[in-house]
């Protein structure tokens, strides 16, 4: 173990690690989105059905970007690479395309309600914290 590596904080390896996972969940989810059979589709609540049929492909596209550049960004994170940093800003630029889609023209917030723009501003928030860590990450030298 180099010394570089022994002054990486613990802290370092499990922030990075709950990134890692938290941008797993949101590639399940996006798995989860696009591979729906249609009897799943029937199931869902009328105007939620209507809203997933109707996600123009830039919408899902922008879904595949920010979770697959997010689970990108933090592998970088764990291997103390800079690459982290531009990752994490295309993922949450990503976000912004989809939320736009989402509740500029699809209003979201009608079928969602407050739970949905709860979740939003959590997914956002975390996009936030992760280019904060990652740029301080960057300045503190934890980059090779």
């Amino acid at each position: 173990m180099s010394s570089n590596a022994q002054t990486i904080p613990r802290s370092y390896w499990i922030v990075s690690a709950l990134a890692l996972a938290w941008n797993l969940a949101g590639v399940a989810a996006y798995v989860a989105q696009v591979s729906m059979d249609p009897e799943a589709l029937r199931e869902l609540p009328e105007a939620q059905r209507v809203m997933h049929e109707s996600m123009p492909a830039w919408a899902v596209s922008a879904f595949a970007v920010a979770t697959s550049a997010g689970v990108l960004g933090s592998v970088f994170l764990l291997l103390r690479m800079t690459w982290a940093v531009p990752l994490f800003l295309i993922s949450l630029a990503a976000v912004f395309v989809q939320m736009y889609h989402a509740y500029v023209l699809a209003d979201a917030f009608m079928l969602f309600g407050v739970a949905g723009v709860v979740q939003t501003a959590l997914i956002i928030g975390v996009g936030v914290s992760l280019i904060w860590f990652s740029r301080d990450a960057k300045e503190k030298g934890r980059f090779r």
